[in-house]
């Protein structure tokens, strides 16, 4: 299993060292979220540490590295490869630092736009990577978001998922994922409430 001291020394003798630190607080972030809704802090702890693992990876050489490793492309994610870290993380995670677990390994491959029939544990990383993100700033879904975890997990991730759809028409992309995990729990949460 690996640990913070194995990925902050991979990262950041890549120069990827802010990447650790963000890797580390999503980590702790998704434990504690974890803890709060019933899933695993363990493995929640183990993808939020390796959910950004693939940022050693310039953008440019995305779509390459994928199509190499055999990773299905979707066609938004050839106009936004960006978006492909998520799935080039969750390879690395398997490759270069053992995981086998195939639930770590979904949480993180889906870590920036969430799936439909989203697990717990990838809703938990999902979450914690919005609430620990990586940029300056207070982002302005963040309160919504924090907000929502009263309610419940998919209350949370919603809030960050309606804040996007909300802003569809200025998005580079809009990920098919994204849009069938909103419908499903609002769905879900139509039925529930």
């Amino acid at each position: 299993m690996s640990d913070y001291n194995e990925i902050h020394r991979f990262l950041s003798e890549r120069d990827h060292a802010f990447t650790a630190i963000h890797c580390r607080a999503v980590a702790e972030q998704a434990r504690t979220l974890a803890l709060r809704f019933g899933a695993d802090a363990d493995r929640a702890y183990l993808a939020g540490l390796l959910h950004d693992i693939s940022a050693v990876i310039p953008n440019d050489e995305r779509l390459d590295k994928a199509r190499a490793w055999g990773i299905d492309i979707l066609p938004e994610e050839r106009i936004a490869p960006m978006i492909l870290h998520q799935k080039l993380s969750a390879i690395m995670a398997q490759r270069q630092f053992g995981v086998e677990d195939a639930g770590v390994l979904s949480a993180i491959g889906c870590h920036t736009t969430l799936k439909p029939d989203a697990s717990p544990l990838d809703k938990v990383v999902f979450v914690a990577d919005k609430i620990a993100r990586d940029q300056p700033g207070t982002p302005p879904w963040r309160d919504d978001l924090v907000r929502a975890l009263d309610i419940s997990l998919d209350a949370s991730a919603l809030a960050y998922l309606d804040y996007l759809w909300e802003r569809r028409e200025q998005l580079l992309v809009v990920h098919p994922w994204f849009v069938a995990a909103r419908a499903q729990i609002q769905r879900h949460l139509r039925v529930n409430s």
